[in-house]
């Protein structure tokens, strides 16, 4: 079990590693440094909810600039597998005759067939909020489960961790439980907490944390009006109930506790209207915001047909997986199974319900918007993991040989006996080369085999892959979508007037510097439809910018030529124009000054 779950972390932390891709990063760190304003309107009320996310990267970031961030993605995004693998991996104990095959370990076909998916869809690990949203989603997916249901503590109750705060604080083992639960209590309310200042994605923990909630009360109503007498199962208490509620209530009261709570509690519901177009205002942003379009809509459109198609191939086999799982496999309240116990009821719960439920709600997501797929990538990994768990060889060898030692044991020490005296020296020693042969060749048996040979193959070619593809970057900063020349050539010819920038340049200008205040960067939601409209129309309407450049003062303009470069129309208008010309150009960035008479 530990070595599949470190090396499927080992492997998307491997694939984590390549460049600051995301051109958002820029504006979090200049916004961490001191808040950013562009000289263009933004909408009432300004909330920075990604405040602890920002101040967390620019730590980093001063410590060790690109390379470390990189590096800090890297390991986070491996601890979300791990934390989202783990409950998958521990195996679960529903018959304790069997207890020795609860851990196991994942085919090596199967773990490469995890690689190539990992490989295929490596730039959705970006260092964006979203990463600490999926790990405090993984917290979530380990801790709410023994909240609400006291998953696994006849484990601790056995555990000498438990034997020792007995011993110590004179404490029962319902006193240790109950502390430990308290912890736990805080530090999900604390995790929400901060949550609320990272990323608006935090209504997906208040989500989670119903599911378990919700649940847990069908799992008390199936035991008071079930067929109790036939299941040695515990109700669970009115109290119980109750203290769960308050938490559940605590967890949606989080923003509150901020001095901008309330302007946070509507932040998700815009979000969500301007990722699907539900208001007027909003269609734009859901059509012409790339990340926020369908795979379906990626796929028509011929953008990124290979990624969009195995999105969508694969939100569906979510779909379905999830479906199949829900209808084919026995409810937990099922007849037959009145005879488990409250532990194997709850792991029950959770892997035939909430597993498939959080399945088929990262899957919608992500049919609804391309960069929702991260959501769904890890929930996907863990039940393929989950259904393709097989016995450890660990487990089978002891196992089979502890039935060997039973039934042969008289004969066995026979047998020894009569050989040691009449084999000799030299017979000994044929014997031990022989015994060493035989174990060699068990040892290397495995590798031998066609599963292996064929997943050593598809490992070998995706590391390829990888490998030429890292040594290709020169630096961790992706120059290719940002004007690292542009920006240091600004900062050392200054302009009087007002700058006109593309929107994914904005942040990496702003952030490079801060005294050049520009015209836009990532935070649409900070701008009105009908700005972002206006903004759109200067790529095929050059002339209305000449107009607005005039009203507005603007004297300076910095486009891309390669990466999203949809500028072409605006750039030949201005490189036409008398009143402008070229400034700075390298290959991929151009800045153009308005020329002084």
């Amino acid at each position: 079990m530990h070595l599949s779950l470190v090396l499927v972390a080992a492997a998307v932390a491997l694939f984590a590693v390549f460049p600051l891709t995301d051109t958002d990063i820029w504006w979090h760190l200049a916004c961490a440094r001191d808040w950013v304003t562009t000289w263009t309107p933004v909408r009432e009320p300004v909330v920075n909810v990604h405040e602890y996310f920002q101040q967390m990267v620019a730590f980093v970031y001063d410590i060790g600039e690109a390379p470390l961030l990189v590096a800090f993605k890297a390991f986070l995004w491996g601890l979300v597998f791990v934390l989202f693998l783990l409950p998958s991996m521990r195996g679960f104990n529903l018959n304790k005759e069997n207890a020795v095959e609860s851990s196991g370990e994942i085919s090596p076909v199967t773990f490469a067939g995890i690689a190539v998916l990992l490989f295929i869809f490596r730039y959705q690990f970006e260092m964006r909020p979203v990463l600490l949203s999926m790990l405090f989603l993984g917290i979530y997916w380990n801790v709410l489960p023994w909240l609400f249901y006291g998953w696994r503590e006849r484990k601790m109750e056995r555990s000498s961790v438990s034997k020792k705060f007995h011993h110590v604080f004179h404490l029962t083992f319902r006193d240790v439980t109950s502390l430990y639960k308290f912890l736990g209590v805080l530090l999900v309310l604390f995790i929400q907490w901060i949550w609320c200042k990272c990323q608006g994605l935090y209504v997906l923990g208040l989500v989670l944390a119903f599911g378990f909630f919700s649940y847990s009360l069908w799992f008390r109503r199936w035991v008071r009006f079930g067929k109790v007498r036939q299941w040695n199962g515990t109700r669970i208490p009115l109290k119980t109930i109750a203290w769960q509620l308050l938490f559940v209530i605590l967890l949606f009261a989080m923003p509150f506790f901020h001095h901008d709570g309330l302007n946070l509690i509507p932040y998700p519901f815009e979000l969500l209207d301007r990722l699907l177009g539900l208001s007027p205002s909003a269609i734009i942003f859901s059509n012409e915001i790339a990340e926020n379009r369908s795979p379906i809509t990626l796929l028509l459109n011929g953008e990124n047909v290979l990624q969009s198609a195995l999105m969508l191939v694969f939100c569906v086999a979510g779909i379905v997986l999830a479906i199949v799982r829900w209808y084919l496999q026995p409810s937990p309240d099922s007849s037959w199974q009145l005879s488990w116990q409250t532990n194997e009821r709850v792991e029950a719960i959770f892997t035939r319900r909430l597993l498939p439920s959080w399945l088929f709600i990262t899957a919608i997501l992500a049919l609804v918007a391309e960069r929702n797929f991260v959501l769904f990538l890890p929930v996907f990994v863990a039940i393929v993991v989950h259904f393709s768990m097989r016995p450890s060889t660990s487990s089978s060898k002891l196992r089979n040989t502890s039935l060997k030692i039973k039934n042969t044991g008289l004969k066995l020490k026979k047998h020894l006996a009569e050989k040691s005296r009449k084999i000799g020296s030299k017979l000994k020693l044929k014997g031990k080369l022989a015994q060493k042969t035989r174990n060699w060749g068990h040892s290397f048996s495995p590798l031998l085999t066609s599963e292996f040979l064929l997943a050593a193959v598809v490992l070998a070619f995706v590391l390829g892959h990888w490998s030429k593809s890292l040594s290709s970057y020169d630096s961790m900063i992706a120059y290719q979508r940002v004007p690292v020349g542009a920006a240091h050539w600004m900062m050392e010819n200054p302009h009087p007037g007002r700058l006109f920038n593309d929107d994914r340049a904005g942040g990496y200008l702003a952030f490079m510097n801060p005294l050049d205040s520009i015209y836009i960067d990532g935070r649409f939601i900070l701008k009105t439809a009908d700005f972002f409209e206006r903004y759109l129309t200067y790529a095929t309407m050059p002339r209305l910018f000449l107009v607005d450049a005039d009203s507005q003062d603007i004297d300076r303009v910095v486009l891309p030529l390669r990466y999203y470069a949809r500028w072409d129309k605006l750039l030949a208008t201005l490189d036409s124009s008398e009143k402008w010309h070229v400034a700075y150009r390298d290959s991929l960035f151009v800045v153009m000054d308005r020329t002084q008479h």
